[in-house]
């Protein structure tokens, strides 16, 4: 894959403070979500002395750990999902076409960046952005598409989605 495909969205810095005997050191820490538009996503949390050198590292980190995750029509998510991550959880619908993408903070980032067009999502507990985007993407691993479905079962691609309209 080509990296300038890529589009990379920076979530949140942090500025961390250790007391030494001296004073206040700082540093920054970047949480970094990238994806290519097109159902490819990945997550990157990094720290360093400069804010620069923070987002840097996330992004490089984020592009390591990319992952696909399948969409219906390339624009939404094949079934509601709720899912959990320390104390963040995230409930993500799939909405019909047009509604746009109703989510707030680090849910829109994700979902801007994979490319979902329409969705629906609520973050629910709390409300740490790291703990609330793997969540969202724990969620977006564990969809099943009517392809693996079917696959799994046996059965047509057909079979699976005939009640649904």
């Amino acid at each position: 894959m080509e990296n300038n495909e890529f589009k990379d969205k920076l979530v949140s810095i942090n500025r961390i403070t250790k007391v030494v005997k001296g004073g206040r050191r700082f540093a920054f820490s970047a949480l970094v979500v990238v994806g290519n538009y097109a159902g490819s996503i990945g997550l990157g949390y990094a720290k360093a002395k400069q804010v620069p050198d923070a987002i840097r590292k996330a992004t490089q980190t984020a592009k390591n750990n990319l992952f696909r995750i399948p969409l219906r029509d390339g624009r939404t998510l094949h079934h509601d999902v709720l899912s959990k991550e320390g104390a963040g959880k995230v409930l993500l619908r799939s909405a019909p076409s047009g509604t746009g993408i109703i989510a707030g903070g680090p849910i829109r980032a994700a979902c801007e960046v994979v490319g979902i067009k329409d969705v629906v999502a609520k973050s629910l507990g709390s409300s740490n952005p790291i703990n609330v985007l793997k969540a969202c993407l724990k969620g977006l691993k564990n969809q099943n598409s009517p392809k693996h479905i079917a696959a799994a079962r046996g059965k047509k691609i057909a079979e699976i989605t005939k009640g649904k309209q």
